[in-house]
């Protein structure tokens, strides 16, 4: 049975906009349908269904996974993306808990190898 997808709130979209960062090095853009921030090819801050999200070393992690309303970001059922976490509800109103956690997965997402652009599929070609 396939999974419902959810939209996400006005109240996400308007937290992640308040706490995006914007810089030379920063894009923007969007993954099924959901505002995401990249740097370098990396991603360290989204807007995923339900939640807003960040990617996190594993000691910034188990910090943030301690405050309550933090969880594991898992996009689908027993897929459990390990660097990153769903933030507590309670921080979407203030960009003063929030920005700080943006930033630090900025920082960690900067630290990382730069992802290779991959080149454009090729259309298959159709017979006639």
């Amino acid at each position: 049975m396939p999974m419902e997808w959810k939209k996400p709130t006005s109240a996400m979209l308007e937290a992640f906009a308040n706490c995006a960062p914007t810089g030379a090095d920063i894009e923007h853009r969007s993954m099924f349908g959901c505002p995401c921030c990249f740097v370098h090819g990396q991603m360290f801050f989204a807007v995923h269904g339900e939640g807003l999200v960040v990617r996190l070393p594993e000691a910034e992690r188990e910090e943030l996974l301690a405050v309550e309303g933090a969880s594991p970001f898992v996009p689908m059922p027993n897929r459990v993306m390990r660097e990153y976490v769903v933030v507590p509800e309670a921080m979407w109103h203030s960009p003063d808990a929030l920005g700080p956690w943006v930033d630090r997965a900025y920082r960690f997402a900067r630290s990382l190898p730069p992802k290779e652009k991959k080149a454009p599929a090729k259309k298959a070609r159709r017979s006639t």
